[in-house]
């Protein structure tokens, strides 16, 4: 990751992400939400890591032959995961997407899995329900609003309402998990086919 994409180099996410991935090492490790939805059926197709960081999820995935797409507005952490693919030998298997999540399309019915964990924005997760092929699954982990209880600076946009994101699914959608623990809330659910 070379060159920042016009618009983001004072983009004010940008500049924090890539402060806090300064002061960390290695890549992450696979969240728990992705390999439980990785070891489902699913249809052939990528994975679509948003928010990535420098995503163990995403190594996970390529490691089980899946092409991802990592998409996350840090250069420092897509660099890091850029790195440790290639470490790892799946370098050929890993796209890299410097991006605003705000402003990022990914195409629709193109991936067998999307997975965020760490970020809540509905307009995001209404464009993500979209990208997923039919018969595939979308994980997602967020904050919810109890977790403005120990965490007041939290914004509350960025915090999940009751019901959601199960209320936010259109049509044709199953849940087949949610569960909050710590603030947080993790949810999976499969596209029909």
């Amino acid at each position: 990751m070379e060159d920042v994409p016009a618009g983001l180099a004072e983009h004010p996410d940008r500049l924090r992400w890539n402060e806090k991935y300064a002061d960390s090492s290695g890549p992450s490790r696979a969240h728990p939400l992705a390999e439980r939805a990785l070891s489902l059926g699913m249809p052939d197709g990528g994975v679509l890591d948003l928010a990535s960081g420098p995503s163990g999820s995403a190594l996970l995935a390529a490691w089980t032959g899946r092409r991802v797409t990592a998409v996350d507005i840090s250069e420092i952490a897509l660099a890091r995961l850029g790195a440790e693919a290639r470490r790892r030998g799946l370098g050929p298997l890993v796209t890299l997407v410097q991006a605003d999540l705000g402003a990022w399309r990914p195409g629709p019915d193109r991936y067998a899995l999307v997975l965020c964990t760490g970020f809540w924005d509905r307009a995001v997760f209404e464009r993500a329900t979209g990208a997923v092929l039919p018969g595939g699954l979308l994980a997602w982990e967020a904050f919810t609003e109890a977790a403005r209880r120990d965490r007041p600076r939290l914004p509350a946009q960025w915090c999940l309402r009751p019901g959601e994101p199960a209320s936010l699914l259109p049509d044709g959608f199953t849940v087949l998990d949610q569960y909050d623990d710590g603030g947080k809330r993790r949810f999976l659910a499969r596209r029909g086919d």
